[in-house]
């Protein structure tokens, strides 16, 4: 199982303390300095988020409250978990790529680049979510395994082709229903909700895969 998900995926933010990047200049923005930052290595200009003012405060002319709602709601199930959420500038992340979450690390990482459409900011937060609630459906937030929530063919197809045409053919199961997720609204927030509850496994019926690896490492009963 992949141990990094990406695309290849207070009242102000607060700094973490951080020396100079360990990484030269013609590192950024490659696969290298996104290892650095999803391991915490590289924390200059990464600020942790707790709440959406957090976000709010870096683009003064933008009105996020139409989404704060579900943003801090989020947040909040991420944080009862264990999952961080950072806010990063945008020479970590490869071009183009807008987040990332790490199944080791339980952290997620926005590319502060796309972060000031609320558009944007929701699609990206929904799918890492979706990402961590993966990583529940597993077992636990601790291991660095994930496993598909929804059976595949309640997927929508548009969706699946575009994962299909976006990411690994190993990958596309999982990308394919967080993209699902991304674009629908409290999707997210409810299999949060569910994994912060640990009712995971009575909200959404394993699969049958999901079952029986979740019966042999006694997480549930037969």
């Amino acid at each position: 199982m992949k141990k990094i998900i990406a695309s290849l995926v207070a009242a102000a933010a607060v700094a973490l303390p951080a020396l100079s990047d360990p990484l030269k200049d013609n590192q950024f923005n490659t696969m290298h300095s996104l290892g650095c930052m999803l391991l915490r290595e590289c924390t200059d200009e990464v600020y942790k988020v707790k709440s959406i003012t957090s976000v709010s405060s870096e683009y003064p002319d933008i009105d996020y409250s139409i989404v704060a709602d579900e943003f801090d709601s989020m947040l909040l199930a991420l944080e009862q978990v264990g999952v961080g959420v950072f806010l990063a500038d945008s020479k970590y992340f490869p071009f183009g790529q807008r987040g990332v979450y790490h199944t080791v690390g339980n952290n997620f990482f926005l590319n502060k680049e796309y972060m000031g459409s609320t558009a944007y900011l929701m699609q990206v937060m929904r799918h890492e979510g979706w990402h961590a609630a993966q990583d529940c459906m597993a077992g636990t937030i601790d291991n660095s395994l994930i496993a598909i929530i929804k059976p595949e063919d309640e997927v929508p197809m548009i969706w699946r082709v575009l994962a299909e045409r976006t990411y690994p053919e190993n990958a596309v199961p999982w990308e394919a229903e967080a993209q699902w997720a991304g674009r629908t609204e409290n999707m997210t927030m409810n299999a949060l909700a569910a994994c912060a509850g640990g009712a995971m496994w009575e909200v959404y019926d394993p699969t049958p895969l999901t079952r029986k690896y979740l019966v042999d490492f006694g997480y549930i009963k037969e």
